[in-house]
């Protein structure tokens, strides 16, 4: 999911919680930014900067709308985090914005058929279809008021497109060898993971 030389890059961490992303990318080099919309995630973060000794900025902030110039950074990460609870329409775009030319946007995020074979937030992928593919998008679990947003391959490709981004690569991501019957996410069995991917991870990168 990470550039082999991350010396020098300015990266941008979308979504980045406690900032244990950003954090990998400041031990190799990078000068990474963070931004969240939760001041509890980001009063975590500096906690946990303080207590590791590793010093980069944590903005209050949303995806949808990046608080920076055009063309400030080599590299925008999302570790679910913004490519799942924001808006694609919205901060694909931004993403792209931030983006200088030839930079990179990474993104980990459910796999296509993780979402479509899970019934419910909270319960597991079965071995049947349980929701439509098409028409996918803004999706309300109706648990806590939870809203999470998923695109089919095809809606991926097309907003990067749309957006200015040129897709590289598509990595669908298996479960190692182990106890087929462990869970090893908390929507899928080792059994299930094997057979197919419960996590994607999309890399595109910023036309001139």
């Amino acid at each position: 999911m990470l550039p082999d030389d991350l010396t020098g890059k300015d990266t941008i961490d979308l979504g980045c919680g406690t900032a244990y992303v950003s954090a990998w990318l400041a031990r190799r080099g990078a000068r990474p930014v963070g931004i969240d919309n939760s001041p509890k995630q980001i009063e975590t973060a500096r906690r946990c900067q303080a207590q590791f000794g590793i010093d980069f900025p944590i903005v209050l902030g949303n995806a949808e709308e990046l608080p920076f110039p055009d063309a400030s950074f080599d590299l925008a990460i999302s570790e679910y985090g913004a490519c799942l609870w924001a808006d694609p329409d919205r901060w694909v775009p931004e993403a792209a914005r931030v983006l200088r030319p030839g930079g990179r946007l990474a993104f980990l995020t459910n796999s296509l058929l993780m979402y479509l074979t899970v019934p419910q937030l909270e319960g597991e992928a079965t071995m049947s279809l349980q929701r439509p593919q098409f028409g996918m998008g803004r999706t309300d679990w109706g648990l806590d008021a939870s809203i999470e947003f998923h695109l089919s391959h095809s809606g991926w490709i097309d907003l990067l497109h749309r957006s200015g981004l040129d897709v590289e690569r598509l990595v669908e991501l298996r479960a190692p060898d182990g106890d087929l019957d462990e869970v090893v996410d908390d929507m899928a069995s080792r059994r299930w993971a094997r057979q197919w991917p419960v996590e994607e991870i999309w890399i595109a990168r910023r036309l001139a």
